[in-house]
């Protein structure tokens, strides 16, 4: 029975708030504040794979497409939660070009000490 719950796709119809080409943001995990681009959105275990992150190693058998098999390296699945669009993720920090140049631009304010 809790096989069963494990393997049972959750809402294959669920709407997400990444589609496949959006470039992201890992918000946790070991993979914090990596960028990439969302290669696939697997919607029934509300995962997606992202461009450079999270790669896995895969052992490959002897066969046409690999006639040396061994280790392949590919992007694993996160969690749909740990990722967010990096245009949000940039106005919510406050990062933006302008914002920069703004603190930069004002001088500092120098407090003379008072002698008694």
């Amino acid at each position: 029975m809790s096989i069963y719950r494990i393997n049972k796709p959750r809402n294959a119809q669920a709407k997400f708030h990444v589609k496949k080409n959006d470039e992201v943001v890992i918000l946790s995990g070991t993979q914090q504040g990596k960028r990439g681009k969302v290669l696939e959105v697997l919607r029934d275990r509300s995962r997606v794979i992202v461009e450079g992150v999270n790669f896995i190693k895969k052992h490959s058998r002897k066969s046409q497409q690999q006639p040396e098999g061994g280790i392949i390296e590919r992007e694993g699945a996160l969690h749909i939660s740990k990722v967010m669009l990096a245009a949000d993720y940039d106005t919510r920090k406050g990062s933006t070009p302008a914002a920069a140049t703004e603190t930069e631009a004002k001088p500092a304010k120098k407090t003379a000490a008072k002698k008694k």
